[in-house]
């Protein structure tokens, strides 16, 4: 398993992976580094990361794989359907993976979600409009709606 971070505009964000697929992604409260190879996938997510920061990227091209359950693989595709600058309810999700009552179930998968930009749960709002249960912290999904021009919260 390889490791990596980097600083960015959002903080400081690490990356695990192998050589051709990514695990999980996720942002250190504190300024930490893992100190390890760059590998060409982790360069490549890097750049997307950036140019998706500085609002020049609206969809990501990078290869992952899911350790996830079924149910939150579905929660985690069809969050991936949502288009930059839009957003969806948890229960405008759950009605798609065809469980209108699983909103908060759909809320726990996200919370799990591996790599959160990159499948884009802080598109995911509350059904009155509410920030709500982002494990990287609601400030920072209200940072990344603002980059989208969403205003919420």
């Amino acid at each position: 398993m390889y490791k990596y971070s980097f600083q960015s505009d959002f903080g400081i964000i690490y990356l695990t992976g192998e050589k051709d697929y990514l695990y999980t992604l996720g942002f250190f409260p504190l300024v930490c580094f893992y100190e390890t190879k760059k590998t060409p996938l982790f360069k490549e997510i890097e750049g997307q990361i950036k140019s998706y920061l500085k609002g020049n990227l609206k969809k990501f091209d990078i290869p992952y794989k899911l350790n996830s359950s079924p149910f939150q693989k579905a929660v985690l595709f069809e969050t991936m359907k949502i288009e930059y600058g839009k957003t969806l309810t948890y229960i405008e999700i759950a009605r798609k993976i065809g469980n209108k009552n699983a909103s908060r179930a759909v809320g726990g998968a996200l919370n799990k979600n591996p790599i959160p930009i990159i499948i884009p749960c802080h598109r995911v709002i509350s059904k009155n409009g509410e920030l709500r249960g982002y494990k990287e912290g609601v400030e920072l999904k209200q940072k990344l709606l603002n980059l989208e021009n969403i205003n919420k919260g």
